[in-house]
């Protein structure tokens, strides 16, 4: 993938993301400061898949309103587009995962591999326009790191409801307020994806790693996991 190439992912990988996860863990318990109405929730973000990245991330949330989120991130592949998110099951741990995860032993966690630690996608961090699941890899909205950087900052952000959440019922949905009540609890992680692992400058079919798990259309490069934190 070219660095200016737009790539938009749409329900397939949804759908994945969403059957993946559930019945994955047992249902986690809401604790006193999910009945909160306004908390601010702090994240440090740490490597993925050996990507050298690191960062910080802020949230302000209130009801079912992020009101303020900020990512500041370093070390990720430089000049390239960066899709990031916040994820949440009911049924999943919700923190993020570890390499004991690496069901095919190919040596990496791929997107749909994490799940179970980190949940499906409830938040896409775009710059303009839609942040729910559906946006969740519009990679021309998402931010592009300068020299392996990049400062993020977005305002009212509303939650939605999310089917394939874990929750009891029809594709286990959950409510956009189930889900604000399990962010404000520390519930959240927030992930960022893109990793050229051979340093070539763009994310691409032809390295080892080949084709997303998620769609055919776009290279793992693009959509493997690079950096996690959890939304304390």
């Amino acid at each position: 993938m070219k660095r200016n190439t737009k790539l938009v992912f749409g329900g397939a990988g949804v759908a994945l993301l969403a059957a993946a996860s559930l019945g994955a863990m047992p249902v986690m318990a809401q604790s006193p400061k999910s009945a909160e109405k306004t908390v601010t929730l702090r994240a440090t973000l740490t490597e993925l898949n050996d990507s050298g990245a690191s960062g910080t991330a802020t949230a302000v949330v209130r009801n079912q309103k992020i009101l303020h989120i900020e990512v500041h991130a370093t070390g990720l592949t430089p000049d390239a587009p960066h899709a990031q998110h916040i994820h949440y099951g009911n049924q999943a741990l919700n923190e993020c995962p570890t390499l004991a995860l690496d069901s095919n032993g190919d040596g990496r966690l791929n997107t749909l591999e994490g799940v179970p630690a980190y949940g499906p996608v409830v938040v896409s961090l775009n710059t303009t326009g839609d942040t729910t699941p559906a946006s969740f890899l519009d990679v021309s909205r998402f931010p592009v790191s300068q020299d392996g950087s990049y400062d993020y900052s977005r305002d009212n952000i509303e939650f939605t409801d999310v089917a394939g959440t874990g929750y009891p019922g029809a594709g286990g949905l959950g409510t956009a307020k189930q889900i604000a009540d399990a962010i404000r609890d520390g519930e959240g992680v927030l992930v960022i994806h893109g990793q050229d692992y051979d340093g070539n400058g763009t994310y691409n079919f032809s390295d080892p790693e080949g084709v997303s798990e998620l769609d055919p259309n776009l290279p793992a490069e693009a959509t493997d996991p690079a950096v996690c934190g959890v939304l304390h």
